[in-house]
């Protein structure tokens, strides 16, 4: 099952992001390696800065999302202000339904 990880950071935690950054990316990475990352990408406020992110992932269930949620070095490092962890139905576009 897919669930969107909807996550909002912090006011004024841009340095945060940019500090966590590389091992955030090493740990997509390893979700992309164990084909449960699908795509993932940042938020951008009215500045083109980042101030949120996108994943969508393949978990067995919320609570194993919800862990992997967790697992994030950004949540780890206290960026986010909020995170939604919502089951999504990759209806349009989706390269698994070719």
């Amino acid at each position: 099952m897919l669930f969107a990880l909807i996550c909002k950071d912090k006011p004024d935690h841009l340095q945060v992001r940019l500090d966590t950054r590389p091992e955030h990316v090493a740990f997509l990475n390893d979700l992309n390696a164990k084909d449960a990352l699908k795509f993932a990408g940042p938020f951008l406020d009215g500045e083109g800065k980042p101030d949120g992110s996108l994943v969508v992932i393949e978990a067995a269930d919320n609570a194993a999302a919800q862990a992997i949620a967790a697992a994030d070095p950004y949540a780890k490092a206290g960026l986010f202000e909020s995170v939604q962890v919502r089951p999504w139905n990759w209806v349009f576009n989706n390269p698994a339904s070719g």
